[in-house]
């Protein structure tokens, strides 16, 4: 069988007539690669799809059972490495289907009733997504877990706390770890909304106007463990891209707080500084000079976050010029969406692979809060023994240009004047600790519920 040939046989949509070859491959692309991270949920969804119809009186009791059976052998044969994306097939869709029908006959050809290869991908890629957001909450977690682990062994190690740059307030490293943690967690508590997005079910939506059938889109959906159903068929279409760019804006905001993180690590480490000491074997050294150890690491985990970035300004962009409805150039939000996901994830598990290997020096931090870092102590001292805090400020800065010393509090006497909520004395670490605990047990209901959902599918 010639190539263009095959390539009709198997796309789904054929007919008997349709382009030629080279236009086949054209706009497939390299869209089976991608795809073929999406086989087990094709036919997880396939498996849902059957119950819909079985459901709606459309597929009689024997043929839903038969196709039960297929579907779920089919299942195996993915995990097992026997079913595959072939060359000819166009993608996961046809691969299954093909798979199925070979053994079925009759009642394979009916697997695709009331569906539309435009609502099947949308189902295929919302059970990866909910099944890849579940992951990055466990990899994040694990962060914030290292992050407040590192934060209560060194709550009193001490060093400057910079702005622009520059010197500016009496810090410490627990207070820095810490508050990393609270970023992230800000970050998971947005992931319920972005979840309820994700958590409605397209199939049903055909490609964009619904079908003619009296589907039970809603046995579907709960089948597939869908809390729900997208309401109007368009929606299912008109929302590829925004989907997308909702999830890789999460997968941006905790890849920036990663990357904000690997940036203090390189400017805290350096010969400079040496507040944090990064041990050799998180480091690289040079072909040329012997000293150095480079923390590429922590370089490459802030060049990272500009992969996920450009993966969401990909997404933003390919959605932005489309009409209403199916568009073919959705294709490509495959790529940058898997990518996205992807990188955000091995940051998150670098950064908290390396992070309790990282060292504090405490004498060279306590050393570098000179007068200027203690400057506004100096100033609300005053202001508190009763001074007009503006005349403090201005006879402090006098002092200052003259070149006059402070008597540097005592450490002891630094942390005890910040008890205020998330001050150096008073981190609220167990706080911090209860929240991560509330994030986990949304996770953890939310992953029970979507495994169970799968398991019964599948068996």
């Amino acid at each position: 069988m010639s190539r263009r040939t095959r390539s009709k046989a198997t796309a789904l949509w054929g007919t008997g007539g349709g382009p030629r070859a080279d236009v086949l491959r054209y706009t497939a692309g390299d869209d089976a690669i991608w795809d073929a991270r999406l086989l087990r949920w094709d036919v997880l969804g396939s498996l849902g799809h059957v119950e819909g119809l079985a459901a709606s009186g459309l597929l009689s009791r024997a043929a839903a059972a038969r196709l039960r059976l297929a579907l779920r052998d089919a299942l195996r044969a993915v995990d097992r490495g026997r079913l595959r994306i072939e060359a000819g097939h166009e993608d996961a869709h046809t691969a299954v289907e093909l798979w199925i029908t070979k053994r079925l006959g009759e009642d394979g050809l009916r697997l695709h009733t009331g569906r539309s290869r435009n609502d099947q991908i949308a189902c295929d890629l919302r059970l990866h997504i909910k099944d890849r957001l579940l992951a990055l909450h466990d990899d994040t977690s694990a962060l914030v877990s290292a992050l407040l682990a590192f934060a209560a062994k060194h709550r009193t190690a001490l060093w400057p706390g910079f702005t622009h740059g520059r010197r500016a307030m009496p810090s410490s490293a627990g207070a820095w770890a810490a508050a990393f943690a609270d970023g992230l967690l800000v970050t998971l508590a947005g992931l319920p909304a972005v979840w309820a997005r994700v958590d409605r079910s397209p199939l049903g939506s055909g490609a964009g106007y619904g079908v003619p059938l009296p589907l039970d889109r809603e046995a579907t959906a709960r089948a597939l463990g869908f809390t729900t159903v997208e309401h109007m068929p368009a929606t299912v279409q008109n929302g590829r891209g925004k989907l997308e760019a909702a999830v890789l804006s999460f997968c941006s905001e905790l890849a920036h707080e990663v990357s904000r993180l690997a940036c203090d690590a390189i400017a805290l480490s350096g010969e400079d500084t040496g507040f944090l000491v990064i041990p050799p074997e998180l480091c690289t050294g040079s072909s040329l000079m012997p000293h150095k150890r480079n923390p590429d690491v922590f370089e490459l985990t802030r060049a990272r976050a500009t992969l996920v970035d450009t993966a969401l300004v990909a997404v933003l962009q390919l959605k932005s010029k489309l009409h209403g409805g199916y568009n073919r150039d959705v294709q490509f939000l495959k790529p940058p969406l898997l990518g996205g996901i992807d990188t955000t994830s091995v940051m998150l598990q670098m950064t908290a692979a390396v992070l309790p290997s990282l060292a504090v020096n405490r004498a060279r931090g306590l050393a570098a809060l000179d007068a200027g870092t203690l400057s506004t102590d100096e100033a609300l001292r005053r202001a508190e023994a009763g001074i007009p805090f503006r005349t403090a400020y201005r006879d402090v800065a006098s002092a200052i240009a003259r070149g006059e010393a402070f008597a540097r509090p005592a450490p002891s006497e630094i942390l005890r004047r910040r008890t205020s909520t998330g001050g150096l004395g008073n981190l609220g670490l167990s706080t911090l600790r209860e929240r991560l605990a509330r994030e986990r047990r949304w996770a953890r209901a939310s992953r029970a519920h979507f495994d169970s959902a799968m398991r019964r599918l599948a068996g």
